[in-house]
């Protein structure tokens, strides 16, 4: 069964922390600096501050980082998705690229294939997805900049 984790709330003992590249960190932090203080900004700082920082070269290849495609599914398995995570400035969500800083993208950050993310969609309503599968994660690439 996934794990449920959601951002700005400790984990459950069987529950594994995010992790998260040294690069990801530098850069998110650059963009939260620059960003009026906000609920899901203070949740992403937080989250980073407590992930396990690595090597772009050792994230382990299941993990969603920045500019990887993930496909989510609804608890039920009976809808999908399609998202890939980046910055502010690449963000087109009804093209599927949302923003590290919305509540999706920071629930998504860090997370390992078979957790579930869990965040407040803009219905103010609880939403989750299952991380099914990773289909594109750069470092796995060798893409250690993007």
């Amino acid at each position: 069964m996934p794990s449920v984790f959601s951002p700005g709330v400790s984990p459950p003992a069987s529950a594994p922390w995010r992790i998260v590249t040294e690069l990801d960190r530098v850069r998110i932090h650059r963009w939260l600096r620059a960003q009026p203080r906000s609920d899901t900004a203070g949740v992403l700082a937080e989250l980073v501050d407590n992930a396990d920082e690595v090597a772009p070269q050792q994230v382990p290849h299941d993990v969603v980082t920045m500019y990887s495609q993930v496909l989510l599914s609804d608890p039920q398995g009976a809808q999908e998705r399609l998202l890939t995570l980046c910055y502010p400035p690449d963000a087109e969500p009804m093209a599927g690229f949302v923003s590290v800083l919305s509540p999706v993208g920071a629930a998504l950050l860090g997370l390992r294939v078979g957790e579930v993310a869990a965040w407040t969609g803009p219905d103010g309503r609880p939403e989750t997805a299952w991380v099914k599968v990773l289909l594109f994660q750069p470092e796995s690439s060798g893409d250690f900049m993007l």
